[in-house]
């Protein structure tokens, strides 16, 4: 009698956003490695929880939702066993580069290592991270020997990561992951309002998992899932505004980033913080003593800096002073601590927001990628003028560069900047 082949073993996850989310073979075995594992302490939202409390979720949740999205899309595009498994993987390990805190340390961790969080996703997948993407003092890593022993060649997964310049759009699979429309965004926004309760970010996700397809191999949409395509981009529009961008939100990410940037020594020792998780953040903050001391504790007792001052409107040359302050974060410091020291206050009391300065260009490009398919044709409804562009170019705020200063020295920078409306630039 011939036995019987041992059934693959396969786990369920109970997801609040998609129900079970099954895994077996390089999904199940991925999941257990260290580095992939260090996701479970770094908020998905940053620090999103001290305006929504609800927002507590991780990144580790994320991935195993945009895993779950992505494998969703491969069957329903009928790829091959290699492509779809690739695509898999590569949606459960697309945020293993991120630093704690997750978007919160995006710029420092570019001023820091001249790399961003793809980047190191890919240096985590390939093996190239020289601490193997493992939290400090934890197990090295294993995702490269794990990928494989599965059949699937870590240089492939990490291109539908973090794709070559120029190589973006060009494959179905890389698509998937990277788009207008695509797993990760189709993920984060149920699982954020999910978490925050802000309803903006409902969209719906069945009716676009179900008018995907593939045309001349590229990702696009049946014409009848038109209706979802705009309510998805509508949800993204106002998450952003509503939540990711929402002021208080952002004067406690400005303070973390501020806590960093004030260690003694920076910016080199900061290059081991991002190899860790959040509270491993807080916890060299504390050890550092001075202002990164302070400003973690009021993080941690939601006492937080107070707008006091916003910029709505920006003439050219402000503007190129102001991305002048972007593109050289030392010199933003540096007229940051000035202006502090001018008020009494200490360095790292005075901060400026900049996020609303930079080009949106990558967003333009994105929606103007995404194609409709009709009778065997393909139109792009968001590359010609009309409403539906006007909201993909959206910004996220509707002030360029905020001011924030901390509680004692808020009336005094408000009064400052009031005198000097062209201060900073």
């Amino acid at each position: 009698m011939v036995p019987r082949p041992k059934p693959e073993k396969r786990k369920s996850i109970f997801d609040p956003v998609h129900g079970i989310v099954t895994l077996s073979g390089a999904p199940l075995a991925l999941i257990g490695d260290p580095a992939f594992q260090r996701l479970w302490g770094i908020r998905q939202t940053g620090l999103a929880h001290l305006v929504f409390p609800g927002a507590n979720h991780t990144r580790l949740e994320h991935s195993l939702g945009v895993y779950w999205v992505a494998r969703q899309m491969t069957e329903r595009l009928a790829l091959d066993e290699g492509q779809s498994a690739a695509v898999e993987a590569g949606g459960l390990l697309h945020d293993l580069g991120h630093a704690p805190l997750s978007h919160t340390l995006d710029g420092t961790m570019r001023e820091v290592l001249g790399i961003d969080h793809e980047r190191r996703s890919r240096e985590i997948i390939t093996g190239l991270e020289s601490r193997s993407g493992a939290a400090p003092g934890g197990s090295p890593s294993q995702i490269p020997y794990l990928l494989e022993r599965h059949g699937l060649r870590p240089e492939a997964v990490a291109a539908l990561i973090d794709p070559p310049k120029g190589a973006l759009g060009a494959r179905l699979e890389a698509m998937i992951l990277h788009g207008a429309i695509d797993a990760d965004r189709i993920d984060y926004l149920q699982r954020d309002a999910h978490y925050t309760g802000v309803a903006h970010g409902v969209i719906d996700a069945a009716r676009l998992l179900e008018t995907v397809r593939s045309h001349a191999g590229r990702l696009v949409w049946a014409e009848k899932g038109l209706n979802a395509v705009e309510g998805f981009l509508v949800g993204r529009s106002l998450m952003y505004s509503s939540v990711y961008y929402h002021k208080t939100v952002r004067a406690a990410e400005v303070m973390a980033q501020a806590a960093v940037e004030r260690l003694p020594g920076y910016p080199d020792s900061a290059r081991e913080l991002f190899v860790g998780t959040d509270g491993d953040l807080f916890a060299v903050l504390d050890r550092a003593g001075g202002r990164p001391s302070v400003i973690a504790r009021a993080l941690r007792e939601r006492r937080l800096f107070k707008r006091v001052h916003v910029a709505r409107r920006l003439s050219d040359s402000r503007r190129r002073g102001f991305a002048r302050l972007v593109d050289d974060p030392a010199l933003r410091r540096s007229a940051e601590d000035d202006v502090a020291a001018r008020l009494g206050g200490a360095a790292g009391t005075v901060i400026l927001d900049l996020s609303g300065i930079g080009p949106r260009g990558s967003e333009s490009a994105d929606w103007g990628r995404v194609g409709l398919l009709e009778d065997d044709r393909v139109r792009y409804p968001f590359r010609v003028p009309g409403i539906w562009r006007t909201l993909a170019l959206r910004p996220p705020t509707h002030w360029p560069v905020s001011v924030y200063a901390a509680p004692a020295l808020a009336d005094a920078a408000r009064s400052w900047c009031a005198r000097r409306p062209d201060a900073f630039a």
